[in-house]
């Protein structure tokens, strides 16, 4: 396999048969696959235990993962790229594709992420559904999210990460409409498949276009065959792939889903956020950094869509009441982050990665905290309602302030570490866009901030019937593993490991110094956040918050509630067109098609009708018609004598 830079090709070792511990790799997917089997399948004999199940078999993925990493972590770096055959998939004409696991340094922190992290959120739901009498079915769907995701990041071609991003599609769609009561359940969900079809389509042409091009879907082919392809073609295949991308990781102009999927169970928004669905594109473009390497122009454009939906974000991020939606827009913020890093090429691959890694620590930390709340506010998600529970849920509020101080990039918690470092590979690289990113935490610090006082500060604000209480061990103990990653996940970067760790896959760039020293770059963003959190103080923090949301406000809030548009947009460039142009062709088949085909014999019906009535069999009338008839003719005989 080959990673490429502006420098040229970097070879790294050709996959190897997987042996020893390294056989265990297939059983990542299949205990959380035989989960959700066991789980939907065997119906309700399974109700009691159930959840039970579908916990144990992600923990059972990550012993197995933690295993294969540090076994992997023994080997020499010529070493670390595993492939286990499983069998052959599709064999037709010259197209031959095998169920390969591909596992190397990049799939082996995924691995990590996703079953650590969907450990925690499947121990948290058990407390979260509790009451819920379709529990079980949640957790088979929870573990069919898991198993599609992990099918996703291990498989070695691209039509295996096409069978896991489809499956990702799928349980998300299943599991953001659980409620399948709540119609507004319902239609998120329906709004969640069809703009991710949207983005599908985009990686779909890209495999097919692989396939012309190199004759295989194979990461291993495509990358040593890459330089064979001209930069127009490469281009083309790396914006084909970021249309998937935008897809999966809500990215600009496909993240109008993401708001609306927050109708889902909490857990189901932590999973997404965290640890599964919008990560998937991130790894979509650097596990393609063959593509974007030898395409700098996709690379621009990567850049571009990062940047608006870094903002995007963050505008509706500051103005939502909604915790969960809020919490959303940083999500579609945090990660054009990271596609902000991924742009950048190879210098910028390792910290895409590094914010991936901490964003789903302090996310899942957040988003779960956020649910805790919810827990204790009988599921009240306005933060209007809020106010001064810091006092009754102490944990909670413990375990949300270290996801804030993560997030946000207070000195030595995670976030610090992941964002500066994309900050200052940013100015490197383009002045521009480092201080676009720079500003952006600024305003990190402004909508978390809000949150904050919002939820945890000010004034209580709910109802005397609501009573605000701490959440079960079985849900606060996931919070307190999640905040303690949130603080210490930067470790990473000692020493510059995960650099080291991932250049083999994503390539070695040439160090390239920012204008100014690191040092200095962190204290200005940090000033940047300070004066955000200190505006939102400003706002929020000195005066009352009302319960409702005031109806005059500035445009600039009004467009963030209304999440900057993105619903208008699509429905006045696509929606509102599709469905003219659907009717239009209904008219149509109905009108013209059925009418040229059905005119003529509904034409000879309607004179048979009219010939039938004559047809009465009585002698009198057909008497009368031959007399009628005769004197017609002796009448026309008449006048043309006449004439």
């Amino acid at each position: 396999m080959y990673a490429f830079n502006e420098g040229g090709a970097i070879p790294v070792v050709d996959p190897t048969t997987a042996d020893g511990v390294f056989t265990l790799l297939w059983l990542v997917v299949a205990l959380p696959l035989a989960g959700a089997a066991i789980l939907l399948i065997g119906g309700r004999r399974t109700d009691r235990w159930g959840h039970l199940l579908g916990t144990a078999l992600p923990i059972g993925s990550f012993v197995i993962s933690l295993v294969l990493f540090i076994s992997l972590l023994g080997r020499g770096d010529d070493e670390r790229q595993v492939m286990q055959h499983l069998y052959t998939w599709i064999e037709v004409g010259h197209l031959n594709v095998g169920m390969d696991l591909l596992y190397d340094q990049l799939s082996a922190l995924f691995l990590l992420l996703i079953t650590g992290v969907g450990s925690l959120i499947h121990i948290y739901s058990i407390g979260y559904m509790a009451h819920d009498p379709r529990r079980r079915r949640f957790f088979g769907y929870l573990n069919l999210f898991v198993a599609a995701m992990l099918v996703l990041v291990l498989s070695e071609n691209y039509l295996g990460l096409f069978l896991g991003w489809e499956g990702v599609g799928l349980a998300s769609y299943l599991l953001i409409g659980f409620w399948q009561h709540k119609p507004t359940a319902a239609a998120a969900a329906k709004k969640a498949f069809v703009l991710n079809r949207v983005g599908d389509m985009g990686l779909s042409l890209a495999i097919m276009m692989f396939f012309v091009l190199f004759g295989s879907t194979s990461f291993h082919v495509i990358s040593e065959a890459a330089g064979n392809a001209s930069e127009k073609q490469m281009t083309i295949l790396g914006l084909l792939l970021l249309l998937g991308a935008c897809g999966k990781s809500a990215q600009f102009p496909l993240q109008a889903w993401l708001m609306d999927a927050m109708e889902g169970p909490t857990p189901v928004s932590a999973l997404i956020h965290a640890a599964t669905m919008v990560t998937a594109g991130v790894y979509l473009i650097v596990r393609s950094n063959f593509v974007f390497d030898r395409a700098p122009d996709a690379r621009t454009v990567v850049l571009v869509v990062a940047l608006i939906s870094l903002f995007w974000g963050a505008w509706i991020g500051c103005a939502k009441d909604d915790i969960k939606k809020s919490l959303a827009g940083s999500t579609m913020s945090q990660i054009g982050y990271m596609m902000t890093a991924a742009g950048l090429g190879v210098a910028g691959y390792p910290f895409a990665i590094f914010h991936l890694l901490t964003h789903g620590f302090f996310k899942a930390d957040l988003f779960l905290s956020a649910g805790s709340v919810m827990h204790g506010m009988n599921d009240d998600v306005d933060m209007r309602h809020y106010g001064l529970l810091r006092k009754a849920m102490p944990v909670t509020f413990l375990t949300f302030t270290m996801g804030y101080l993560a997030i946000i990039g207070f000195p030595g918690f995670s976030g610090f570490w992941s964002k500066d470092g994309i900050i200052e590979t940013a100015l490197s690289q383009n002045i521009l866009v480092g201080v676009l990113a720079a500003l952006g935490a600024g305003v990190t610090g402004f909508y978390m901030t809000r949150m904050m006082l919002m939820t945890f500060f000010t004034d209580k604000r709910w109802e005397k019937d609501v009573h605000p209480h701490e959440s079960p061990t079985v849900m606060t103990g996931p919070l307190v593993v999640l905040a303690a990653l949130a603080v210490f996940g930067g470790l990473l970067i000692l020493n510059d490991w995960i650099v080291d760790w991932l250049s083999p896959v994503t390539g070695t760039a040439p160090h390239e110094s920012p204008p100014i020293p690191a040092l200095a770059i962190s204290a200005i963003v940090f000033v940047l956040v300070l004066a955000g959190a200190a505006v939102a103080w400003l706002v929020v923090g000195r005066q009352a918050v009302p319960r409702t949301a005031p109806t005059q406000v500035s445009w600039v809030t009004r467009a963030g509630r209304e999440e900057v548009y993105g619903n208008v947009i699509n429905d006045t460039l696509v929606v509102d067109p599709g469905r003219h142009l659907t009717a239009g062709v209904l008219a149509t088949d109905r009108y013209v098609v059925d009418g040229a085909l059905t005119g003529g014999p509904v034409a000879i019906g309607a004179v048979a009708g009219v010939a039938r009535r004559a047809q009465n069999g009585f002698v009198r009338s057909y008497a009368l018609s031959l007399l009628g008839g005769a004197l017609i003719v002796a009448l026309a005989l008449l006048a043309v004598n006449l004439a």
